[in-house]
């Protein structure tokens, strides 16, 4: 490959040591593939993937002084620590998370003790929050009251993260601490945020829509809560990698909770971590098991994986958590005692029982089984899955689409518009990439045609009537949001429009020609749908095994977007690479956070 068509090359060439040319190479090389460092004793096996032929010792790296230094030394281009290799702006992204967890979390000790007085002031209310499902065949992690010991962990600590799969009640666990909040601060601000537009609103939503018995001044509390993307939180700046509040201007708030956190990069996070005052409080929620952000990092995963286990407590802190829990089968047990003093102990809590798909249930048992990598039990379970929601097609049948996308008939055949845009939400199908016969363009348009051969639409030009349109990249101005989906139609004089959810309960429309960041949405890319859910979800992977984009994580992600049914089209051979083949991301936080 000539220099001039390699990036990476041109980048490492621009220093003029040619002994750092192989490190340069890869780093750039990682970052570009969501990898925080490099290890340096993985570099001379790596140098295939590079134009360079040898590589020095770490011992030699260190002496290039004016380029690299080590954790002490900030100034130079490189960062050399524990033997993995930075650039000195992501490792001072690394540094700033570490530091401030270590900030947040050692200031709980001097309001501790008032903090869990306040707790018992309210235990009656606390009390009539626990979880009320039935034990029957549950395993004894699903049976502990994940949801209350949550909410107690979340109103002691400054720092919380509350992770589970879909349909284990995070954002009911929101909604009982918020009541437990308003009852003992009723004039607490609080931030509602996510990476995406889309994920935010959805966490309102869900917030309103719940059927826990809400207090008149907490539901009018909860109503006035203005859902936002980090970046509109933080306060954007146009062609700029800085926001308004930070360290010197602080968020002004008093909890600030963002969902989706499996999607936030490390820049983000440090820069969302900066802007998080002395006296604000932040909560992370989202599924460490989902893909982790499209750009540098994994940092859900990267501090659930900081402790051996998840939901350890010490016995004096599990007994008086079980003081707020009423039914002796929904305690803490001894299985979760452990008196580690680790940073994040007590302050990750994971939820276990899946209202939505609990360990019997056939989604349930398929998205579990891959995301553990068990290709053995996800064969049996497809050989057994005939009769359930759960179709896997390895012969990639035209007719098993067809018969799908014959269900977005439902809003195309929808006069009300509101309605349409419920309906389209009922179903997806989703794909694994762009290109290709299976990727993003190529079911879009077959979709399409497939369509057209029913008389649903007449795909003639671009601006065509119930097109589903996606946005791709926020659009502040409009008030659309990455993510956003909506559907063409035309308004009453006959002018055509995209329509989309305003997130009050209304809708909304624009003119398609300022839309100039978006694509048709009958399919979309699993990395796209996250934040969402969708009644039925049909899954559509790639021939062969050689994308790299393919691991248990994408698979886990898409089958876990269906709340009633999941279709699988794709050879065996395919689902069991993978299945075998996870996110491997290097970053140094798991490792860092407790030093």
């Amino acid at each position: 490959m000539n220099i001039t068509d390699d990036i990476h090359r041109q980048f490492a060439e621009y220093f003029e040591e040619p002994a750092i040319w192989p490190y340069a190479y890869l780093l750039s090389q990682k970052l570009t593939e969501g990898n925080i460092c490099i290890s340096v004793d993985d570099v001379p096996d790596n140098l295939n993937s590079t134009p360079y032929s040898k590589s020095i010792t770490a011992k030699e790296l260190i002496s290039l002084k004016h380029l690299v230094s080590k954790q002490d030394v900030l100034t130079t281009p490189f960062i050399l620590h524990n033997d993995r290799l930075y650039f000195q702006r992501y490792f001072k992204y690394e540094t700033s998370i570490i530091h401030k967890l270590n900030d947040l979390i050692a200031a709980e000790k001097t309001v501790l003790a008032n903090r869990m007085s306040q707790l018992e002031s309210q235990r009656t209310l606390i009390q009539s929050l626990n979880t009320d499902y039935k034990l029957d065949n549950l395993t004894t992690k699903e049976k502990v009251d994940w949801q209350l010991v949550a909410v107690t962990q979340a109103l002691l600590n400054n720092f919380t993260i509350i992770t589970g799969g879909p349909g284990t009640g995070k954002t009911t666990t929101l909604a009982k601490l918020l009541i437990v909040l308003y009852a003992l601060e009723p004039n607490a601000k609080v931030a509602l945020a996510a990476p995406t537009g889309k994920a935010s609103m959805r966490m309102l939503e869900s917030l309103k829509s719940s059927t826990l018995n809400f207090t008149e001044e907490t539901k009018a509390k909860i109503g006035q809560l203005v859902p936002s993307t980090i970046h509109s939180l933080l306060g954007y700046k146009r062609e700029s990698v800085n926001f308004k509040h930070n360290a010197e201007n602080p968020l002004p708030y008093d909890w600030v909770v963002v969902d989706e956190a499996s999607m936030i990069d490390v820049p983000m996070f440090s820069k969302l971590l900066a802007a998080i005052g002395d006296n604000t409080r932040i909560i992370l929620l989202g599924d460490k098991d989902q893909l982790a952000s499209v750009e540098a990092g994994s940092l859900l995963g990267d501090l659930c994986q900081t402790l051996p286990s998840l939901n350890q407590f010490s016995d004096e802190t599990a007994q008086w958590i079980n003081t707020f829990i009423t039914d002796d089968d929904r305690k803490i047990n001894a299985e979760f005692i452990n008196d580690t003093k680790q940073l994040l102990a007590g302050h990750i809590i994971e939820l276990k029982y899946s209202h939505r798909f609990n360990s019997q249930g056939a989604i349930g048992k398929v998205s579990r089984a891959v995301i553990d990598g068990k290709v053995d039990e996800v064969k049996a379970l497809i050989e057994n899955a005939q009769g359930t929601n759960v179709i896997v097609d390895q012969k990639n049948d035209p007719a098993l689409l067809e018969n799908f996308v014959a269900g977005y008939a439902a809003f195309i055949n929808e006069p009300a518009i509101h309605l349409a845009l419920k309906k389209l939400n009922e179903l997806r199908v989703l794909v694994a990439v762009r290109q290709g016969p299976r990727g993003l363009y190529a079911i879009n348009k077959a979709i399409e045609l497939h369509l057209r051969k029913k008389a649903l639409i007449k795909p003639d030009d671009e601006f065509y009537e119930n097109r589903p349109i996606m946005i791709t990249r926020n659009m502040y101005d409009l008030g659309l949001l990455n993510g956003d989906t909506g559907i063409m139609r035309k308004d009453a004089s006959g002018n055509m429009k995209v329509w989309f959810e305003d997130g009050q309960g209304g809708i909304k429309s624009v003119l398609p020609a300022y839309l100039n960041y978006s694509e048709t949405a009958f399919a979309m890319t699993i990395h796209k749908s996250q934040g969402s859910e969708f009644d039925h979800v049909m899954v559509i992977l790639p021939e062969g095994t050689s994308n790299a984009l393919l691991t248990r994580e994408l698979l886990y992600t898409g089958i876990t977007r269906a709340k009633s049914s999941i279709t699988i089209q794709g050879e065996m051979a395919t689902i069991e690479h993978v299945v075998n083949s996870c996110v491997k991301r290097i970053s140094g936080i798991t490792g860092r956070i407790d030093n």
